[in-house]
């Protein structure tokens, strides 16, 4: 009997977040850096949404509790569906790391960025040996709004209408190896070009 002894170990499997506040631009990043990182390391990647995943369960939540199906920042939100989404996100991602399955996942994340929490991934329950990258989309709150206000999306009227309150909320990211900001004002591909190797290092 023989056994194959040249066989390469798996690669660690990858979990690259794109975060940052509304109207940013995460996920549009997102989606453009996903051919450039699965070309550059020749792996494929899993890609999941905090808004595809959550929107329309939130949505009705939200519909039947108070009334508003586009309210995603009141106190109310805040305090009985945000956290909840958080952990399933985690949960989805810990078992396609489990499986080797590398995940670009997109959400603001301010809070678990702000604590640390998202540079610690056996504090997540995340397997440990994982690989993590994490990409802020910065925007001053002028052009975020801006954009906001062209998107029209139903999701942001909370945010629009109580402006001065939310605003208050953004913050910006600690410093850390782990992350790297783009400011996403105007797309500059050479810094572009710069994040995806920050993400793929």
């Amino acid at each position: 009997m023989t056994f194959d002894q040249g066989a390469a170990p798996k690669p660690v499997p990858r979990l690259i977040l794109f975060a940052g506040h509304a109207g940013t631009g995460k996920t549009t990043l997102a989606k453009r850096a996903m051919p450039l990182i699965s070309a550059r390391t020749g792996q494929d990647f899993f890609f999941l949404d905090k808004d595809t995943a959550y929107g329309r369960f939130s949505a009705h939540v939200m519909e039947l509790t108070t009334g508003n199906a586009d309210d995603r920042d009141s106190p109310f939100y805040l305090e009985n569906l945000r956290d909840l989404e958080y952990a399933g996100l985690i949960d989805i991602v810990r078992e396609n790391l489990e499986l080797n399955v590398n995940v670009v996942l997109v959400g603001p994340f301010s809070r678990e960025i702000r604590s640390g929490l998202m540079f610690d991934p056996a504090g997540l329950g995340l397997p440990a040996s994982i690989h993590t990258r994490l990409a802020w989309i910065d925007l001053s709150p002028e052009e975020a709004r801006r954009r906001m206000v062209l998107r029209a999306d139903p999701r942001d009227t909370w945010k629009l209408a109580h402006w001065d309150d939310y605003v208050q909320r953004r913050i910006a990211p600690p410093v850390n190896p782990l992350i790297r900001r783009f400011d996403n004002t105007t797309f500059d591909a050479a810094e572009f070009d710069l994040l995806i190797e920050h993400l793929i290092s």
